[in-house]
Order: C-alpha cells, then sequence, then structure tokens
C-alpha cells in the first residue's frame, strides 16, 4: 500500500474522463489499497474545475451536480484531508521563490511536504502539471504522472 497525494489536476481524472483518469481508477481500486490524500484546498480547486466545465458547456447541470456532490461526500469519507497550517502557508510562500510557482500550486506543494515530514510513509506525488512535477522531483519526493 502507497500512500498517494493527489494534486487537483490528478483528483479531477477520478470523476472526470480525460486523458490519464484510467491510470488513476487503477490506483484508486489497486487491490493493496493506496491511501489517498489532498490539501484541504482541493476541494475549493475541484468545485472550480467542474463548474468551469459546466459553464463551457462540458456537462449538463445535473451531471455537474452529480459529480460535485459525488466529490463531496469522498473527500469527508475517502480521502486523508491535509490541513492548511501556518507552516503550509509558510513554506508555500518559500516554494513560490524557489521555483516560481502559481499559489494554490505552492500550496499543494506545501502541503505534501507537510505530510511527508508527518508520516511514517512518504507520499508519491500524483500530478498532471509537469511544472509542479519537476518542483517536487526538485523537493525530493517521488512522483507519478498519470498522463504518461
Amino acid at each position: 500500500m502507497a500512500l498517494l497525494y493527489l494534486d487537483t489536476s490528478a483528483l479531477v481524472k477520478l470523476y472526470v474522463w480525460e486523458r490519464g483518469s484510467e491510470r488513476m481508477l487503477q490506483l484508486a481500486s489497486a487491490p493493496e489499497a493506496h491511501q489517498l490524500a489532498v490539501c484541504g484546498i482541493a476541494q475549493v480547486e475541484f468545485h472550480s474545475a467542474i463548474r468551469r466545465r459546466q459553464s463551457a458547456g462540458d456537462f449538463e447541470d445535473d451531471v455537474a451536480d452529480q459529480i460535485v456532490t459525488r466529490f463531496d461526500l469522498h473527500i469527508r469519507t475517502r480521502f486523508l484531508r491535509q490541513t492548511i497550517s501556518d507552516s503550509v502557508i509558510y513554506l508555500a510562500c518559500n516554494l513560490v521563490g524557489q521555483h516560481f510557482l502559481r499559489a494554490y500550486d505552492a500550496i499543494q506543494l506545501a502541503s505534501c511536504l507537510t505530510l511527508r515530514a508527518a508520516s511514517q510513509e512518504a507520499p508519491v506525488f500524483v500530478c498532471a502539471d509537469r511544472r509542479l512535477l519537476e518542483a517536487a522531483r526538485v523537493e525530493n519526493l517521488a512522483t507519478l504522472d498519470p498522463e504518461s
């Protein structure tokens, strides 16, 4: 069993069919039952991703509502949630300066690094954003790109 930290770019693939979804579904339903961790902001990012796609016409309103409802249940029951503490914010600010990351990307990476420091098992950073994956590698995190 592995501890997989899912950035929102990977998390969405569990609910919406897109490139990399097959790999994410395999990981989430693996017999060894990987533990899936997310950052607290993933809920906001997930809602935003689904609602933006709804606005673009990718989903009917009822389908978008079903996706969000299912995810909201899972965020409470299925995922380990990493909270955003002052230390995560401080680390994220440093990561922005080191890697020139977007704000939420820096918080995602800082959350995973904080989880690594607090966990007996090193998490694998699962993400579909190449720039963020590179920053995670520089920070000595094991990474997985579900799109490759």
